[in-house]
C-alpha cells in the first residue's frame, strides 16, 4: 500500500492520503490540502503536478465534519495506493464515535511502511489509540491537554507538547489544528519544493509567512497579543502542571533559556516574577472552580498545586480577603471569575 518518500527534484508527485474522522473540523482539513493544491501547480489550474492528496475512508459513506458539512472519501483504506504522507484530521472529541478499528488498523499499516504519519487536531488521539506514537514527542492543543491526559495516562509527560504549534519527530507530524495546519502542510512542502513556491502559495491565502513549530500557540484568554512568545509559552506550561507545578528551573530548561533570563522577561511582560505569576494563576482557576463546581476545597486544593485546604485557604484570604468557602457562599456561578491570569 505504501512505498518510500518521495525526494526533492522527483518526477512524481508527493502523495498524501488524508483521513477524515467523524466530526473533524472543517477549517484543519481545508486549510491543509488548499496549500497543498495552490503549491502544486502554476497559475490556478488546481492540478496534482507537485503533489496530489487522496481523501481515503473504511468505505464511500460521507463523513461529516463538526459544522456539519459531509466529504465523501474518494477510495476505501483496501483500495489506495501508496503514500508518502498519511494525514489523520480529527475534530470533536465528545460528539458520536471515534476513529473506527478499520481506521485505527490503516493507521498501523501505515506505520510500518516508510510513510509519514500526521496527526492534525485530535487526530493525534487517533494515533496513540493506534498505538504508533511510542517514543515519539507529540503535539495537542493546550485546549485538549487535560483529555489527552486523562485518556492516555501512561503518556511520558516528557513527550507530550502543549504549547508550541506543532512538532516533527522523525516519520511523525503532530500539530495543534486549526490555521497550523496551514504551518504544518508549509513545513511539509519545504521538505520536497522550492521555498519559493510554498512562499507564493502561502501569498495567495493572505498568509504572511509560515509559523515554525517552535511557535507557541495562541495566548490564554486575558493576555495581550504583544506578550513576549517566551512568556506565552511559560504560561502554557504553567496552565497544563498546575497540579503538580514545575520549578523555575525546569520551566526555564524547557523554554531553553537560563533562570535569570527567565525572571527579567516575566518582570518586563507581567511585572511579577514567574512564582508569582503562577501562584496567581493557581488561585484564580481555584477561584473559578469554587464557583463552577461542587468539588471540595481540599479537591480544588489538590488540583491547583496547593499542598492542601489549608495552604489554599491561606493564599486565598491574601488574594480574596475571605476563606474559599465564605467565597463559595457569597458568590453564584453566574458570577465566577474568568480564568485570565492578567
Amino acid at each position: 500500500m505504501f512505498n518510500d518518500p518521495i525526494h526533492r527534484g522527483t518526477a512524481r508527485p508527493l502523495r498524501f492520503g488524508i483521513v477524515l474522522l467523524p466530526n473533524f473540523t472543517l477549517t484543519a482539513f481545508s486549510g491543509f490540502v488548499d496549500l497543498l493544491r495552490l503549491a502544486s501547480d502554476e497559475g490556478d489550474m488546481s492540478r496534482p503536478v507537485r503533489c496530489s492528496w487522496t481523501i481515503v475512508g473504511e468505505s464511500s459513506t460521507p463523513v461529516r465534519a463538526s459544522c456539519g458539512i459531509q466529504v465523501t472519501p474518494w477510495t476505501t483504506f483496501e483500495e489506495a495506493r501508496p503514500f508518502d504522507y498519511v494525514v489523520i484530521v480529527g475534530g470533536l472529541l465528545h460528539s458520536g464515535p471515534s476513529a473506527s478499528k478499520a481506521t485505527l488498523q490503516f493507521i498501523r499499516e501505515a506505520a510500518k511502511t516508510s510513510a509519514t504519519l500526521v496527526g492534525i487536531c485530535t487526530g493525534v488521539f487517533a494515533l496513540m489509540r493506534a498505538e504508533v506514537m511510542d517514543g515519539y514527542r507529540l503535539c495537542v492543543s493546550w485546549f485538549h491537554y487535560w483529555d489527552f491526559v486523562e485518556r492516555f495516562p501512561g503518556i511520558d509527560e516528557r513527550n507530550l507538547v502543549a504549547d508550541r504549534l506543532f512538532v516533527i519527530d522523525r516519520r511523525r507530524i503532530t500539530c495543534s489544528g486549526g490555521r497550523a495546519s496551514i504551518d504544518v502542510a508549509a513545513a511539509i512542502l519545504l521538505r520536497h519544493v522550492e521555498a519559493t513556491v510554498v512562499q507564493k502559495a502561502l501569498r495567495i491565502m493572505l498568509v504572511d509567512d509560515a509559523q515554525k513549530g517552535n511557535a507557541p500557540q495562541p495566548h490564554p484568554p486575558g493576555l495581550e497579543p504583544a506578550t513576549h512568545p517566551k512568556v506565552r509559552r511559560a504560561i502554557l506550561l504553567m496552565e497544563q502542571h498546575m497540579g503538580q507545578p514545575l520549578s523555575l528551573g525546569e520551566l526555564a530548561r524547557r523554554l531553553e533559556m537560563s533562570v535569570r533570563q527567565l525572571e527579567r522577561l516575566f518582570a518586563a511582560e507581567t511585572g511579577k516574577s514567574p512564582h508569582a505569576y503562577g501562584r496567581q494563576i493557581r488561585i484564580r482557576t481555584a477561584s473559578w472552580l469554587l464557583t463552577s463546581s461542587d468539588r471540595t476545597v481540599a479537591d480544588i486544593a489538590t488540583s491547583c498545586g496547593f499542598s492542601d485546604a489549608s495552604h489554599l485557604g491561606r493564599e486565598f484570604r491574601k488574594q480574596y480577603g475571605e476563606s474559599p468557602n465564605a467565597y463559595r457562599v457569597a458568590r453564584p456561578q453566574s458570577d465566577a471569575p474568568t480564568l485570565a491570569a492578567g
